[in-house]
């Protein structure tokens, strides 16, 4: 737990710098602005990077098949957050996984079968979709190592294009609520 609030707090930190001189947020605001303008693009761009890194140190912890399915679950919401789901962004998404280092604790016929099974099933009707997937992420809340770092996955997939939806950060949030997990810990 120490690691995760260290890098948290580096999180902070670089949000800070990057926002310095062009005037302040309060609270846990800092990620609701992120597609308004370029100067939270590069903070947010940085927190995914510091993410990414925080996820790469939890490798050996992250090897688990309920998160296995809580993050396939979550980057098929994030890829249909928009309500629909075209075959170039399943590429991408699938590329996005496929190259994800943590991920890469799992044979790569399992994360596209569940990412596909997820997205068939959120394309045929996206409400059924969205609570199957809930409830495939919900089973990562035993663990809080899993459920954020099931989080930190959805917000590297969704931050990967440099553009974070309103849409991707609505998923995002519920997911966290399914979690138990606050959004302002992930500036959501």
């Amino acid at each position: 737990m120490a690691l995760f609030d260290r890098l948290k707090d580096q999180a902070k930190n670089l949000q800070q710098q990057a926002q310095g001189g062009r005037g302040t947020t309060t609270g846990g605001t800092a990620g609701h602005g992120a597609s308004r303008g370029a100067s939270r693009g590069g903070s947010r761009a940085q927190l995914v990077g510091v993410l990414k890194t925080q996820l790469g140190s939890l490798k050996t912890e992250l090897k688990s098949g309920a998160y296995r399915d809580a993050s396939m679950a979550m980057c098929a919401l994030v890829a249909a957050a928009d309500g629909h789901v075209d075959a170039a962004e399943i590429q991408q998404m699938e590329s996005l996984i496929l190259g994800n280092e943590v991920l890469q604790n799992f044979p790569p016929e399992q994360l596209r079968t569940r990412f596909h099974k997820h997205v068939d099933q959120l394309t045929r009707n996206f409400a059924q979709g969205k609570a199957e997937a809930l409830q495939d992420i919900a089973k990562a809340a035993k663990k809080p190592t899993e459920a954020r770092a099931v989080i930190q996955t959805g917000i590297v997939i969704a931050g990967a294009d440099g553009h974070f939806s309103q849409a991707e950060q609505s998923i995002l949030r519920e997911a966290c609520a399914t979690l138990g997990l606050q959004p302002a810990e992930f500036q959501l």
